[in-house]
């Protein structure tokens, strides 16, 4: 089917208005609607962008975790970030999906903002640049990409009803500046975002007309996040074409009534169907003889060729090889080592967990994969129902050929590498694995690393590899690994998972999920891997979502039990009551409603050897989801205990790893966080180990920036991010040197958030005013003259460099791109990838500029020894501003300065140039 405005025009002309105006309303939470008519199958959608999870909640429905967004754009790799766009690719097709909703291009503008692990950057050009890099990555294969959430959508505090106010001049150069370049990449969609911008919801915003159809010539769709529009026709008059979900809504019928009755032209409804039907065509959707249904694997590609399965990344074959020690436990057709779920093993068990020697891994015995009744790949096992239960059909759990997985995995792996950050090196990193006796690993962090932020977008990996995992591996049979926890981070008890609790009716690991009538009649029953259900099977008569779980505690005390979801919810433990009642929600955040709600908490003691059942119910009931979660979480092992006992086991080895991060509730969607401050048992952790043993490299677990008051004390500092599931494995090849640290800062990191130039993300009477206008990250540091932690763009490598020269035209035209060439020489002991950073600086500007602001980037490769030149295109709009008086792009005339270096604060090389205008003609 071809593509062209005539083509879709005849289609639009065997529609009705009525017709056309029901297309542009979802079918169902996923997928839009069918049209018979012309040959129009729905398309299915889903989130990313560290997966692709597919329609459903279902922990057996298994997704390729990668790094977090932030972790991608540390790597200032558009070559690799493109790759990982195929491999999202190969995912979406594999579940049968058309539309990724994905990448999010909103910005880092506060280092509280919630959900900075699914952004990019703190900068534009950063941001636009590895955006627009995934968006070719994906829409290569065949399968859409989305740009989200337009616009100014960098904060989670009240997102739902925010007025964002920003200067134009800040929007356009700023803001809008990603979702150009993504427009230019050739994205198929964009999403609307929740906010309002400058008093006009984003749904019904002019933004959405123009830049984004007129000035940028989008061609597109524009696609409302979910439950974004609220009225009928402010909405349908302005640019959005596609309300999303369905399919209750208020398009739709009413869409289709509005303009019965004039109030929406049937032009611009024709406009949206139009576009819509361009995006089918696109993917191959508009002849079912072309494109079997959703969730057929192999899907045919839309009007641009067959869709290709993503090319290995060159050395992927070796880090596959890498990840297959001899003697590690397989996940079947992930080769995975074991993963360590629930809490950490020594928090039930209590003492040091060792392992040594070839094949021996103290932690096997505690990893919810260590037996073969755990294996994931057996999907859910229905428990035997009352007689009177219908039997349950579970889903087939996905299982991607071996083939596709090895190279999925390898290069996850490689990505981890790619962007983890060196934050400081004195002399410990990398280890040398055959000097190394015994290591001690310490921290819960180790054990249960966690590989993605909280949210909409969270995926569920067949298989985990922790940071203890990843270390094991490598060092097998070369050297003792020592584990200990340490104090346990603050934050909310974990759900309940296959380590911690069994079917009450099988016996088998995992809980026992039960869909009651009113009368609290059994009408469904199956086993499943753990307590965090976000949909739970909806049966006819549905009345009550009922849990149960059977606890074999290791650790006797008093446990933190509890049930999150909101309506009637009730906790029971051996029958006795432990909390009741109603638990209305107090917002109707969709992340919070559906994916995230708030736990309600009961203690209960709990005796080792005696095992307990516990019951937790919730009412189904309008407006509330179903989302049930059950938590547990054994007493808290005493801090001055545990501090001292990880002090002794760094001190009796020969080098340390201790690793410390966020927990799910202070990195997610739908909350923004009040501190930096990782907590002081956290921060007291890294200390005590740094103390004992100076050979202490300190690993950080975040999606975003964090405190790190110790972080002269420790050996070096490395930043993982949410590394995605292969964390633990390329985390490793970084620590023993199988591969360079190769990420630098896409944000700016403070000492304190004290220190931090913009911090506010909370409304103040509905409105949140950009104040700083251009001045956002390193901007912002610089123009108020402060020193943070850490630049935008930091990062070491296993080698050094100097920079030798920097060459420049001294003048260049207004309009024209920038060739600048930068020298530097390898002057370290071992090949190196440095990524040379250009700065532009207008200090003589008549305009309010920043001090200077990232142009472009290059990355090169040098042998120890070697020069390598970097050749930097600077884009002509890096020199170009808006002109708030004349609504257009303008270049000042007069001088620039040029500098280059390795981050937004250290730039040695400077040459000036001079900008003129061309002449008239």
């Amino acid at each position: 089917m071809g593509t062209s405005d005539e083509e879709i025009d005849r289609l639009l002309d065997k529609l009705t208005p009525r017709a056309r105006a029901l297309l542009l309303g979802g079918a169902t939470t996923w997928r839009t609607r069918a049209e018979p008519a012309v040959g129009l199958r729905e398309l299915v959608m889903s989130d990313g962008p560290a997966g692709v999870r597919g329609e459903a909640w279902d922990e057996r429905n298994t997704s390729v975790l990668l790094p977090s967004a932030s972790a991608l754009a540390a790597t200032w790799d558009e070559e690799l970030v493109e790759r990982l766009g195929g491999l999202l690719a190969a995912e979406a097709r594999r579940k049968g999906v058309d539309v990724l909703l994905a990448p999010t291009l909103n910005l880092h503008r506060s280092p509280l903002g919630g959900r900075h692990f699914e952004c990019l950057s703190e900068d534009p050009e950063l941001t636009g640049r590895i955006g627009a890099a995934l968006v070719r990555g994906v829409q290569a294969h065949g399968v859409a990409a989305t740009a989200k959430h337009y616009v100014a959508n960098d904060s989670e505090t009240d997102r739902l009803t925010v007025d964002v106010r920003v200067g134009e001049r800040a929007l356009r150069e700023v803001y809008l500046a990603p979702f150009e370049a993504a427009v230019a990449a050739g994205v198929r969609l964009v999403m609307a975002g929740y906010n309002a911008v400058n008093g006009t919801t984003m749904t019904a915003n002019a933004l959405l007309t123009d830049p984004l159809k007129s000035e940028w010539g989008f061609d597109g769709v524009v696609v409302s996040d979910w439950g974004a529009v609220r009225g009928t026709v402010d909405t349908a008059r302005a640019g959005l074409d596609l309300a999303m979900p369905g399919p209750e809504g208020p398009w739709g019928e009413a869409l289709a009534r509005a303009v019965a009755d004039g109030e929406v032209p049937e032009a611009a409804v024709d406009d949206k169907a139009r576009r819509l039907l361009r995006l089918a065509a696109w993917l191959g959707a508009l002849d079912e003889r072309a494109a079997p249904r959703p969730g057929t694997p192999g899907r045919a590609s839309g009007a641009q060729g067959q869709p290709q399965d993503p090319p290995l990344l060159p050395g992927a074959e070796e880090a596959s090889g890498q990840a297959s020690s001899p003697g590690v436990e397989r996940l079947p057709g992930w080769g995975l080592p074991p993963t360590a779920g629930g809490w950490s093993p020594s928090a039930l068990s209590p003492g040091v967990e060792v392992s040594a020697g070839e094949g021996e891994d103290a932690g096997a015995a505690h990893s919810p994969w260590g037996s073969p009744s755990r294996d994931p790949a057996h999907g859910a096992e229905p428990s035997a129902p009352e007689p009177s239960a219908p039997e349950p059909s579970a889903p087939e759990p996905s299982a991607p050929e071996p083939s596709r997985t090895r190279d999925a995995r390898a290069l996850a792996r490689r990505a981890v590498a790619a962007g983890t950050v060196l934050l400081a090196n004195r002399g410990v990193l990398p280890f040398d694995s055959e000097r190394l006796g015994t290591i001690a690993v310490i921290g819960t962090h180790a054990v249960r690393t966690r590989t993605q932020g909280g949210g909409s977008a969270g995926v569920f990996p067949q298989g985990e590899v922790s940071v203890l995992d990843g270390v094991r591996a490598a060092l097998r049979g070369r050297a003792r690994v020592v584990h200990v926890p340490g104090p346990r981070p603050d934050g909310p008890a974990p759900p309940l998972d296959q380590d911690t609790c069994t079917d009450p009716r099988s016996g088998r690991p995992g809980v026992l999920l039960r869909m009651l009538d009113a009368a609290g009649r059994e009408l469904y029953a199956e086993r499943r891997r753990g307590g965090r259900l976000l949909e739970p099977r909806l049966v006819p008569g549905a009345h009550t979502v009922e849990i149960r779980a059977r606890i074999g505690p290791r650790t006797g005390g008093s446990w933190t039990l509890g049930v999150a979801g909101f309506g009637r919810m009730s906790l029971a433990l051996d029958g006795r009551t432990l909390l009741a009642g109603d638990f209305p929600p107090l917002t109707d955040d969709p992340a919070v409603v559906h994916v995230n709600p708030p736990a309600q908490y009961a203690a209960a003691d709990l005796s080792v050897g005696r095992d307990a059942l516990l019951v937790a119910r919730r009412e189904l009931a309008p407006g509330t989801g179903r989302a049930t979660v059950v938590v547990a979480a054994p007493p808290a092992p005493d801090v001055a205990a545990s501090l001292s006992e990880a002090a002794r086991t760094a001190s009796a080895a020969d080098a340390a790893i201790v690793v410390v991060g966020t927990t799910e509730h202070g990195e997610s969607e739908g909350y923004d966080r009040t501190s930096l401050a990782l907590g002081a048992t956290q921060d007291a952790l890294v200390r005590a180990v740094a103390a004992a043993n100076p050979r202490t490299v300190a690993v950080v677990n975040s999606g975003g920036p964090v405190e790190l008051p110790w972080r002269e004390e420790t050996g070096a500092v490395l930043l993982a991010w949410f590394p995605g599931q292969e964390g633990g494995a390329g985390l490793a090849d970084v620590l023993f040197g199988r591969a360079e640290p190769g990420g630098r800062l896409p944000t700016t990191w403070p000492a304190a958030l004290a220190d931090a130039p913009v911090t506010r993300t909370r409304p103040d009477g509905g409105r949140l005013d950009y104040d700083e206008g251009l001045h956002l990250g390193h901007r912002g540091w610089l123009r108020h003259h402060r020193t943070p932690a850490y630049w935008f763009g930091h990062g070491l490598g296993y080698t050094t460099w100097t920079y030798e020269a920097l060459t420049a035209p001294p003048v260049t035209r207004a309009g024209d791109d920038l060739t600048v060439r930068v020298r530097v020489r390898n002057t370290g002991a071992r090949e190196g990838r440095e990524v040379v950073q250009v700065y532009l600086a207008r200090p003589a500007s008549a305009l309010d500029r920043p001090a200077r602001w990232l142009a472009g980037y290059a990355a090169v490769r040098a042998r120890p020894g070697e020069t390598a030149t970097a050749t930097v295109r600077v884009p002509a709009r890096s020199l170009s501003h808006w002109s708030v008086a004349d609504h257009a792009w303008r270049t000042e005339p007069g001088p620039c300065r040029v500098l280059a270096g390795r981050s937004a604060g250290d730039l040695p090389l400077v040459a000036d140039l001079e900008v003129v205008h061309p002449p008239p003609a």
